[in-house]
């Protein structure tokens, strides 16, 4: 366990490289006695630190939610940050790559909820009740620390949220198989990768419920309006200067966004 003073000294760092856009120290390099309760409340802390400076919370995303992405960051367990309404973009945006240290992107499907969801003991038919609509997305990750990175540094590091993109058509959870849904990854017309979403602990829904019990032990409350990205069924597509990425997620619509 960390004391005040360690854990604010990760914040620190943490909001150098958000505003500086280069890579820091990683928390477990730098403490290697940090507990996952520490990253947790270093993230708050973080989170605290932009809405302070003027952020809005909008909801939630999960990570790590699928075999695929698990083996790519070498880690086995999902974790989860914060979203503000300064990450969120328009489906064809155009970033500039400086505004990122390392920028990888995927495929994932946002819930947003019209009823409140709170653990413990949420499963999946509470998700599906309480999600007004399932939204085609593109997110944006980045790693403001330094590899090899552990589950207590992409935890701190607020899940590695860096922007997200909606797009496509939006349905509500009942209108399609959400197990099914799948999605073709491109970057500059050439196919990265390929998923479907089951591949989010059997069901993407499932990943809300998670969230729903992980925060609920807290008393935390997932809020009717807020989104909850339900994390990626793709390995991440590494992004360049000059790359367009798009998810074609069928007849669900695409997704696209270029790094400039």
């Amino acid at each position: 366990m960390l004391t005040e003073d360690q854990r604010a000294e990760c914040v620190a760092s943490l909001l150098e490289s958000h505003r500086t856009k280069v890579q820091g120290l990683r928390p477990s390099e730098r403490f290697p006695q940090i507990e996952l309760e520490d990253s947790y409340a270093i993230s708050s802390a973080v989170a605290e630190a932009k809405v302070k400076a003027g952020a809005r919370i909008i909801g939630h995303k999960i990570g790590l939610t699928s075999k695929a992405m698990q083996a790519a960051s070498k880690i086995d367990e999902p974790d989860f940050g914060y979203m503000f309404d300064d990450l969120i973009l328009n489906d064809g945006a155009k970033v500039p790559f400086d505004s990122f240290c390392v920028p990888r992107v995927e495929p994932e499907l946002t819930f947003i909820l019209k009823e409140p969801l709170k653990g413990p003991g949420i499963g999946l038919i509470d998700v599906m009740r309480a999600t007004e609509w399932v939204v085609p997305s593109i997110e944006i990750i980045d790693a403001r620390v330094t590899e090899p990175r552990r589950i207590f540094d992409t935890v701190a590091d607020n899940g590695a949220a860096a922007g997200i993109i909606l797009g496509g058509r939006p349905v509500r959870p009942t209108d399609v198989d959400l197990r099914w849904v799948g999605a073709i990854f491109y970057r500059n017309s050439e196919i990265e990768e390929t998923g479907l979403a089951a591949g989010v602990l059997g069901h993407p829904a499932m990943a809300i419920a998670w969230l729903a019990n992980k925060v609920g032990q807290y008393g935390t409350v997932l809020e009717p309006g807020h989104m909850m990205l339900s994390g990626s069924f793709t390995r991440p597509v590494h992004a360049k200067k000059g790359d367009t990425l798009h998810a074609d997620f069928g007849p669900l619509g695409s997704v696209s966004v270029q790094f400039t």
